[in-house]
Order: structure tokens, then sequence, then C-alpha cells
């Protein structure tokens, strides 16, 4: 067309095999791939590398206790540091934190935390715009080279941005609170078995002192049989009376080994460590517990866990009810044809929902959600139900325990005034040996009963999350009114 806006019909019917029409779009094109070049640099200047992550050969097990991770951070306001003494005898609650440190299958658990944390910053990201670029230069006698070129983005990812993004970080919240579960009953399962292992070891070294006494019975009564001082049948109950002594010191130096063994593993320590246990102190229980057993949803972490993984099924719904709604892509689009001629304009793509509308997704992301509340109203059901029945046991060993140890001092009494008597050539060895067994046997089970009831308390420690602060629901990183 002319400056006077009048066609010049001579345009369209001359032409020049001489590419001189396509010498002006020479410097635009390298340009354009210069900044293609540029581009493609830069993005793959941001991009990860590979690195290689080599596995283990060995065990990574301590050969003694210097060897753990002693140290735990506390809040700047408690000192920023608390470190664990290792060379005095070890209080229930330093081996409740050492097993928290130090623990193999609780180290490999934190690796859930770091999956969690790339759920969000997947959910974070919205998809790539997708561009789209072709050149036909000529082959034959023409104005100009073609291309086109357009540029789209997906807008049904940025409709369920929010939700997405707000689910993902209450799934996150979910695995710490998960992950602060497990570590609590971790560390409560260390302290259970260093309580059996303290009072397992009394209760051995007594049945091993009751099993020296039988020994020598036996052998003065055997000695009084040869001499045809006794008869032969008074040995037979005696005789007894040692294989049970001595069934009870090999079961119970079994059970010892493999108490050592579990805390050894818990600790992270090769199984043959030892070391030196302090005598059991338990935190004194709260005076009433009702507002601890009604405080339980804030308060225990699996709970909060299971609440924090109905918020993100619920945000899933809501991403799945979204999704109903047809895909729509929008973009732009610009193009060139050989005759010089420009084109530019919108462009959109979206679906039909004639036979898919996410019904499945939809029904998949309900029945989750479903699921979530029933097990959250299951265990906490069974939470309630297990604090109830534990006060209930620890009332009743309390006095169990105090009829145990009275009877314990009793025969300890009736076993000193036989001793005496011995010594006065008023009683046989035979009695003082009767007298002295039964003092040791009521004084282990005496300690049976103290560690029964030591574990029913650390039972309910665990139950209501006794010495846990409140954890209540933690908000996405980027709240909305739900």
């Amino acid at each position: 067309m002319s400056r006077s806006g009048r066609c010049d019909p001579s345009v369209f019917g001359r032409l020049d095999p001489r590419p001189r029409a396509v010498r002006p779009n020479r410097p635009r094109l390298w340009s354009l791939a210069r900044v293609l070049v540029a581009t493609t640099a830069g993005v793959l200047g941001g991009c990860a590398t590979y690195h290689a992550l080599p596995l283990a050969r060995t065990a990574d097990l301590a050969p003694r206790l210097g060897l753990l991770h002693a140290t735990v951070q506390v809040l700047p306001s408690a000192g920023g540091s608390r470190h664990i003494d290792l060379s005095k005898p070890l209080s229930l609650d330093d081996i409740g934190v050492l097993a928290v440190l130090n623990d193999p299958a609780l180290r490999s658990e934190r690796g859930y935390l770091e999956l969690a944390r790339a759920g969000v910053l997947q959910a974070s990201l919205l998809p790539n715009p997708t561009g789209h670029l072709t050149f036909e230069p000529l082959l034959s006698p023409g104005v100009s080279p073609s291309w086109s070129a357009s540029l789209t983005e997906n807008v049904g990812a940025i409709l369920t941005y929010r939700t997405r993004l707000a689910a993902a970080h209450f799934a996150l919240a979910q695995v710490n609170a998960d992950l602060l579960w497990r570590a609590w009953q971790v560390a409560q399962q260390a302290r259970v078995l260093a309580l059996e292992l303290y009072w397992g070891g009394r209760s051995l070294k007594l049945a091993r002192r009751d099993l020296a006494l039988l020994d020598r019975e036996v052998r003065a009564v055997r000695a009084a049989t040869r001499a045809r001082m006794l008869a032969l049948s008074v040995l037979a109950p005696l005789l007894m009376a040692r294989a049970s002594a001595a069934k009870f010191v090999a079961t119970a130096s079994l059970t010892e080994l493999r108490g050592w063994q579990d805390l050894d593993a818990l600790l992270g320590l090769e199984p043959s460590v030892r070391f030196a246990l302090a005598a059991p102190a338990l935190r004194p229980l709260p005076s009433t517990l009702k507002p601890w057993i009604a405080d339980l949803p804030e308060r225990r972490p699996d709970l909060v866990a299971l609440r924090l993984g109905y918020r993100s099924a619920d945000e899933n719904v809501r991403t799945a009810i979204i999704g109903q709604f047809p895909a729509f892509v929008f973009g732009g689009q610009w193009d060139q044809d050989n005759t010089n001629t420009r084109n530019a304009g919108p462009t959109v793509a979206f679906g039909l929902p004639i036979f898919d509308r996410n019904q499945g997704q939809i029904a998949a992301a309900r029945a989750s959600r479903r699921l979530l509340h029933e097990q959250y109203q299951s265990r906490l059901d069974q939470a309630v139900g297990m604090a109830e029945s534990l006060v209930v046991r620890i009332r009743q060993l309390h006095g169990d325990v105090a009829r145990a140890s009275r009877a314990a001092r009793t025969a300890e009494m009736m076993a000193a005034a036989a001793r005496k008597a011995y010594a006065a050539d008023n009683l046989d060895q035979r009695s003082l040996a009767d007298y002295e067994s039964a003092a040791l046997k009521s004084q282990i089970e005496a300690n049976a009963l103290r560690l029964s009831l030591a574990q029913a308390r650390v039972a309910l420690t665990v139950d209501l999350g006794l010495g846990l602060p409140r954890i209540g629901l933690a908000p996405p990183a980027h709240p909305r009114t739900l």
C-alpha cells in the first residue's frame, strides 16, 4: 500500500530471486537468537546439579557411651543448650533424651520431614508457561520467511494454588507432629527399659542370694544324709526349691540381657555396652487428671497430627471441587507469513466437561477426609479410655506396693530375729535358711510391684502427654478463611 492509501499491484507481482527481502530481517532474527541463547544459559545456570550420596558400608554403632550425642538444644531463656554428663549414673530423663538424640530409627524418620518440605516447595510453584516457536525459511522465491510464536499458561493451576499450598503446609505440620510423637514414644520406651533394668537388676541380685542360700543348705543336708543324721526324704523338697530358684535366676538373667540389648539399640550403642543407672525418680502425677484428659486433643502430638491431616484432606477436597471446572489455558500468539503479513491475538484452550468432571478425584478426596475423621475419633476414644484405666490401675498398684513393702519389712525383721536365734544356738540352719529365703522372695515380689507401678505411671505420662506443651493447629503459610 502506498503512502496515499492506494494499493500498488506491482508489489504482489514483483518476484526477485535475490534474497533482498530477507536481508532486513537478519538483524532482527540475530537479536532473537541472542535472546534465546542468553535465556537458555540463564535457565541452565539455575538448574540443580547431581551430587552422589554413597551408602555406608559399616554400621554406625557407638562402642562406648562417651561417643553418643549428649547435647540438646533448648530455649535461649533456659540457657540455649544442656549437656548430659555421661560419666555419672544416668537418670530416667537423661536416658530418654539420649534416646531421642541417638536412636537410629528416629534419625531415619526425619527424612519424612524433608519430603514434606519438598511437597510444600512443589505446591508453591506454578506450572511454567508453555512457549511455541516455529520458523520456516524461504525455499522458493518469496517476500520473507514465515514464523509463529505463542505463549500460554494453565489458568486452572492458578485457581487451585491457594488450596494446594494450604494442604501442603498442613501436611508438613502433620509430619512434624508425627515426628514429635515418635520421639516422645522413643524417650518413654527408653525410660521403661531403664526402669526394668534397675528393678530387674535388684531382683536378680536378691534371687542369686536366695540361690546361694539354697546351695549352701543343699550341701549341708546332703552331708547330713550321708552321715545318716537326716532322712533322704528331707532333701527332695529342698532340691525342688533350688531348681525353682535356679530357673528364676536364669530367666531373669536372660531378661536383663535382652533389656540391655534393647536399650543399647535405642541409644545407637553396640549390644555389649553397659553403664550405670541412677535410682528411678518419677515426677509426681497431677492431683486431678480430668483437665489433662479434656486437653488431650491439644497436647498429644498424634491427635494433633490427625487433626492436621484432616485439615490437609479438607483442602484437597476443595482442590478437587475446583478441579471439576473445565481446564482453561490462556495465552497469546504472534505470527508472520511469507508475504510479510503479521498477526497477533489471544489464544484460549479449554476442556469440555462431558465425560470427566473430576468426579473420581472428588470422591477419593472425600473418602480420605472421612477416613481421617474416623481415625481421629477412634484414637481419641482409645486415648481417653486408656488414661482412665491407667488411673484405676495406678490406684490399685499403690495399695499393692504398700502391702508388699510392709510384708517385705516384716519378713526381713523375722529373718534378722532368726539370725540372732541361730547365733544363740536356738535355731537350726535349715530354719534359718527358710526365714532368709522367705525375706528375699518377699523383697523380689515388692520390687516387681514397684516396677509395675512405675511402668503404669510412665504409660500414663505417654498417654496424657504430660510434659509436652500445647501444640494446636498450625495455620498455613498463606492463611485463608475456611
